[in-house]
């Protein structure tokens, strides 16, 4: 009898260790020792870990541990890192989290809101400043160029403002694929394409730092608002853990922060506000089928 009263009181201590590890376990999985930022390539790696050096900051401050910043290879390796768990968080633009949405389970938590205009920003189609272009409809038969197939102001957009004007990729126009703004922008003052598509803001920016010459280039066409891009969550996240970050981006106030993303603070957002995006690509994908991947 005495044995067994000892067996017992072994396996409960035993199932007592096991619990206490597993909640230790749980305790240490619910706020990792580091939070792990993806950022989309619209410019060079260098470029856009220097421009979001004061968001790193700010955010390890706040929350207390480490952040990594980590720009992808390109905008579908940063969706697919994040859907795979190797990013904690990463700031998408509207095409890239739909598409990278199809597969995953993502929460998109916050998005800069700008002075006038909200949360909404403009893609562009340039031309050079001798093009004798003066409506899109004036590129039929020329060379497009685009940033990366992904970007939502960087081609998609361009694309869709395109085919309001009644052309379409491949039989109306040539598209060029460069891979980000910055280039495409170089693309054009250098008369290397007739035409291409960008974020405004970005190349607003590239005029001011010197790196496009204003005299070189035009802007062709605007494009209607367009939803800002959205900071998201991986799936599998802890729910304090991501209340934590939440609460860092909707009461953020330091200027260096907001004054990278052109903002006035940071909004929450859900999934349905990027609803009028997904029509433009519905209307891209209508012309031409092909245009838009799977799944």
């Amino acid at each position: 009898m005495h044995r067994h009263l000892k067996r017992f009181v072994l396996a409960v201590a035993l199932l007592a260790c096991g619990l206490m590890l597993q909640v230790t376990a749980a305790a240490a999985q619910s706020r990792p020792s580091k939070l792990v930022v993806g950022l989309l390539p619209g410019e060079s790696a260098p470029t856009v870990m220097r421009l979001n050096e004061p968001l790193r900051a700010y955010l390890e401050q706040r929350l207390g541990l480490p952040v990594e910043l980590v720009v992808g290879a390109n905008y579908a390796a940063t969706g697919e890192a994040l859907r795979f768990g190797r990013l904690d968080i990463a700031y998408l633009g509207p095409v890239t989290y739909i598409l990278r949405s199809r597969s995953a389970r993502l929460e998109p938590f916050a998005r800069p809101s700008h002075q006038g205009v909200g949360p909404t920003f403009q893609a562009a189609i340039i031309v050079p400043a001798d093009s004798p272009a003066r409506t899109l409809a004036d590129l039929k038969g020329g060379e497009v160029a685009f940033g990366d197939p992904a970007s939502t102001s960087g081609t998609w957009v361009p694309r869709y403002q395109l085919l309001e004007a009644g052309l379409i990729s491949g039989r109306d126009y040539t598209l060029r694929v460069l891979g980000a703004h910055d280039a495409v922008a170089l693309a054009v003052s250098n008369h290397k394409v007739a035409a291409g598509g960008l974020s405004l803001p970005i190349y607003e920016r590239l005029l001011q730092e010197g790196k496009i010459d204003p005299k070189s280039v035009r802007v062709l066409a605007a494009s209607p608002a367009i939803p800002e891009y959205m900071w998201t969550f991986r799936d599998g996240l802890d729910p304090a853990f991501k209340e934590e970050i939440r609460e860092a981006f909707i009461h953020v106030s330091d200027p260096g922060t907001l004054k990278v993303f052109r903002a006035e603070a940071f909004i929450p957002c859900v999934d349905s506000d990027v609803d009028r995006v997904r029509n433009w690509i519905e209307a891209i994908g209508r012309a031409n089928p092909d245009a838009v991947p799977g799944p």
